[in-house]
């Protein structure tokens, strides 16, 4: 059974950082695509930024210059770096890829990871 787990959020004060990791578990051939998205009260779940498997990647505008996505193929880890934490960061982080196992290729999610930033 295919599973990912985000760690590394919390509460910090604006300006400052955080680092989020999803790790992976379970027989796995192959990771394709993969991304961060948040999801704040009231809101839709929005994409925060994505990274292909040669390492592309892609953030949406509101995190751009803050947030760093990147993954570590070997250890089939993800990671999102952010910097320059606002109030308007505030949300459930959730990490999702789509992976080959035995079961075939299929998109998973973590069960997030909450980040608060105060103001």
């Amino acid at each position: 059974q295919v599973q990912l787990v985000e760690s590394g959020g919390g509460l910090v004060q604006a300006g400052g950082s955080l680092r989020l990791s999803c790790a992976t578990s379970g027989w796995i051939l192959r990771i394709s695509d993969a991304g961060w998205y948040r999801q704040a009260p009231g809101k839709q779940r929005e994409l925060v930024a994505d990274i292909t498997s040669g390492g592309s990647t892609r953030y949406a505008d509101s995190v751009k210059g803050r947030f760093t996505i990147s993954r570590d193929n070997a250890k089939n880890t993800m990671y999102l770096q952010m910097n320059s934490l606002k109030p308007e960061d505030t949300a459930v982080y959730y990490c999702n890829a789509q992976i080959t196992s035995r079961s075939g290729s299929n998109s998973y999610w973590g069960q997030g990871t909450q980040v608060t930033v105060s103001s």
